[in-house]
């Protein structure tokens, strides 16, 4: 299987490893820990129930790792975890961290217009520690 990352959400964020077979993003909105979990899948594969049982497995176990890590890492008072895909049909599963104070609350933070991108340094930290907690 040859995979590529959807350019768009390549462009939205930064590769911070991979874990399971598939890439783990963060997407560049400091106003949230918004993750993008990819699994390297065929084409035409987009929602969970296509993936084989053993794979569906890893890739949920993935999500409670990335979840966890989130959690622990961030704090946020609710985790959001969604595999949307109604605009970039490559698989893909948000996990966001969302609490009452911030800016979108209790909106989704897909509709949500504002923006704050990480500085180097933020995301230079956010990987050291996701690389930690997630071995990878």
């Amino acid at each position: 299987m040859a995979f590529s990352l959807h350019p768009r959400l390549a462009a939205g964020g930064f590769e911070i490893g991979r874990i399971a077979g598939c890439r783990l993003l963060l997407k560049n909105n400091a106003l949230f820990p918004w993750f993008l979990l990819v699994p390297e899948v065929d084409d035409g594969i987009e929602d969970l129930h296509q993936l084989a049982p053993d794979r569906y497995a890893e890739v949920v176990a993935a999500i409670r790792q990335v979840s966890a890590f989130v959690s622990e890492h961030f704090r946020p008072e609710k985790l959001n975890v969604a595999c949307i895909g109604n605009q970039v049909r490559q698989m893909h599963i948000h996990i966001v961290g969302r609490s009452t104070g911030d800016p979108a609350w209790p909106g989704t933070v897909w509709a949500f217009d504002g923006k704050q991108s990480y500085t180097d340094e933020s995301v230079s930290r956010i990987k050291t520690a996701a690389g930690k907690w997630l071995d990878c």
